[in-house]
């Protein structure tokens, strides 16, 4: 019995692949290791499945300046563009191409490999997602392909990715937000841990609102998402955590003009904490006379 093609990408064949791209770049990008070559900027493209759909400036810029000053230490994967004559398209390493642009650069080491299209978005995929290059969004979503296209495990996927199963399941379930929300993880306002303890409630944008307009970490999120999870059974018009937000952030205004410092509160149900924000040694003796009554010293 035959087995599947679609359940063939991921595992010895594609851990080879890495390897052997990895092996050449240790050889040097400037010598003729089996191989690798240097082809013209200009004849390479961008991989049509390019999982990264934003690339950060400042982590771009950082790369130029490397790359001026050592050149590019690891060769880009790429195959023969299946549409374009004397093309190359670029199946992992779009980052070091687009940074080799801006350094001005004429040439650059490549690996050249036959694969098909599936092979190809699952190489792009596995690539990014083991070097860490894609947001918590991009992630889930390359997850999420690799499973349900190319009908991969999370068994297989959580070996050659190097990721748990555990972690896989969380992220993949960021894609369930609301698109308030995942604006709001993808512009960094929220961070994949604080996207994940959202997932726990009915009011997510609001409470992720609230979450980015107090700076509440993690494990603060955590109990605020428990909390409006509302009645046990059944649906809520509002759950009492997420009415409570509105007396909370007023009695925060109100401390805070009264002691002329930020204040915050965080509730968790019965209890909670308040936070007075000071800059200086001074601002925090004019809070403590103010809360013991005593008057300001005298002027000499």
């Amino acid at each position: 019995m035959s087995e599947d093609p679609r359940r063939r990408g991921l595992g010895r064949g594609l851990s080879a692949l890495f390897a052997e791209e990895t092996q050449e770049a240790a050889l040097g990008a400037g010598e003729a290791a089996r191989g690798t070559r240097t082809l013209p900027i200009e004849q390479l493209r961008p991989g049509r499945f390019q999982p990264r759909r934003n690339f950060d400036e400042e982590s771009l810029a950082s790369l130029v300046d490397s790359i001026r000053a050592q050149g590019i230490l690891q060769p880009l994967l790429v195959r023969k563009h299946p549409d374009i004559a004397d093309a190359y398209e670029i199946v992992a390493g779009e980052r070091r191409w687009r940074a080799a642009q801006a350094a001005q650069l004429h040439e650059v080491p490549v690996v050249i490999r036959e694969l098909a299209d599936r092979e190809m978005l699952e190489v792009a995929l596995v690539e990014n997602v083991q070097r860490q290059d894609l947001t918590p969004l991009e992630e889930a979503e390359g997850y999420r392909r690799l499973l349900e296209e190319f009908q991969h495990t999370q068994e297989d996927l959580a070996r050659v990715v190097g990721k748990s199963r555990v972690h896989i399941t969380n992220t993949i379930r960021l894609l369930g937000l609301p698109p308030p929300v995942r604006q709001m993880l993808e512009d960094g306002r929220l961070t994949a841990g604080h996207a994940r303890a959202l997932l726990l409630a009915e009011e997510s944008t609001v409470l992720a609102e609230e979450v980015v307009r107090r700076g509440l970490n993690v494990r603060q999120t955590e109990r605020l998402a428990k909390l409006a999870k509302g009645k046990p059974g059944g649906k809520s018009d509002e759950s009492p955590a997420v009415a409570k937000l509105a007396d909370t952030a007023a009695l925060e205004r109100e401390l805070t003009q009264l002691l002329g410092l930020k204040v915050t509160i965080a509730f968790d149900g019965q209890g909670g904490a308040l936070t007075v924000h000071y800059r200086t040694l001074e601002q925090l003796d004019d809070v403590l006379r103010r809360l013991s009554n005593t008057p300001p010293p005298r002027a000499s």
